[in-house]
């Protein structure tokens, strides 16, 4: 009986808050599309919980070197691109890019979506020519750069992998790097 009232207030609750922010109407589509299931209002709701900092994947990450004994400050804004790890020591940036938001080339995680894919091709593109500059700006001030992608974090399933991987980088004399899963 409960199972049921829940459910059913649950729904109520979903339509009576359709009716305030409005059904989404096949115009307001682009092309063949599926329209969106949810208002405008309540996917804009759910888009500003996407966090930038302290995700999943940089948690792990920063777990890992933690544990092999580095240490490092967060989100540095005086640096180009504002760097999710730094090494300041080392003098050593660490990036930690979602595969979706960043367009990572060939990841089954990066797909474009199917509604509005001029707008979120053209965003990928930004956001890569973004990357691209603050990359180069941290080379050219003598920083190494390291770009962890959120696929490389998923695959490493056990955090000793992680470790080693990014253990391994940071003690090699290369100047850029990259952990992906991508062969």
């Amino acid at each position: 009986m409960c199972e049921l009232f829940c459910v059913q207030a649950t729904c109520q609750r979903q339509y009576k808050q359709n009716e305030v922010d409005g059904p989404i109407s096949p115009s307001e589509s682009t092309g063949n599309t599926v329209t969106d299931i949810v208002s405008p209002g309540k996917r804009s709701e759910m888009m500003s919980g996407i966090r930038a900092k302290d995700t999943k994947p940089e948690m792990r990450v920063r777990k890992a070197l933690f544990s092999r004994g580095y240490r490092y400050r967060l989100h540095r804004r005086d640096l180009p691109g504002t760097p999710d790890i730094i090494l300041a020591g080392r003098r050593v940036a660490i990036f930690v890019h979602g595969c979706f938001w960043h367009g990572h080339v060939g990841c089954n995680l990066a797909k474009v979506p199917s509604t509005r894919t001029d707008f979120w091709k053209r965003k990928f593109e930004l956001n890569q020519q973004r990357d691209e500059a603050a990359i180069s700006a941290l080379l050219a001030a003598g920083w190494r750069v390291l770009v962890v992608w959120e696929c490389f974090v998923r695959a490493a399933k056990t955090e000793q992998v992680l470790e080693t991987a990014l253990s391994s980088w940071l003690e090699s004399a290369s100047s850029t790097g990259t952990l992906q899963s991508i062969p």
